[in-house]
């Protein structure tokens, strides 16, 4: 993760393994996205960006798909996890959970896994551990296809905030 902004115009001008290092890690441990976008540049705006990264995912295969959604982090949990999954999930309070909402969340995390056979993903910026707990109930009653529908939109909610944080116009 960059500390500092960089402008659009220097993400437009950095070699492929430049590229693919300083965005690696908008998709969660999945730097093949950030690879297979470098390609399509230059840029003109960070919606640019996003949306060919977006259509990298959706014409990828459904073993990458799965890939994508399985290198993400369960929420509420102390497994390690990349920096900005911390940062993101902190700031959504799952770091300060109560005894009795963490094992709550470890339940229906346990559920969701069982039922989809990969984490519970949700864009946490602005979120809250209800909110949270809300969607992941409601998401439980989702078929297996709508969910990783469901999930890859929210990778792009994410994709697209972490861009946001890195890259200035």
């Amino acid at each position: 993760m960059i500390s500092t902004k960089l402008k659009i115009e220097t993400i437009n001008q950095m070699d492929k393994n430049s590229f693919t290092e300083t965005l690696g890690w908008i998709f969660e441990h999945s730097p093949w996205v950030a690879e297979r976008t470098w390609s399509k540049k230059p840029f003109a705006s960070i919606s640019d960006l996003h949306q060919v990264m977006k259509h990298i995912v959706n014409e990828s295969t459904t073993e990458e798909k799965l890939a994508l959604v399985r290198a993400h982090p369960v929420l509420a949990t102390r497994q390690r996890m990349a920096e900005a999954s911390v940062e993101e999930q902190s700031g959504a309070g799952l770091n300060q959970l109560s005894k009795e909402e963490f094992e709550d969340f470890q339940q229906l995390n346990q559920a969701y896994f069982d039922k989809f056979q990969f984490p519970f993903i949700m864009a946490v910026k602005g979120q809250n551990k209800d909110t949270i707990r809300a969607a992941m109930r409601e998401r439980l009653q989702l078929s297996p296809e709508k969910e990783l529908e469901e999930a890859l939109q929210q990778i792009y909610k994410i994709a697209r905030f972490r861009l946001e944080d890195l890259i200035i116009e």
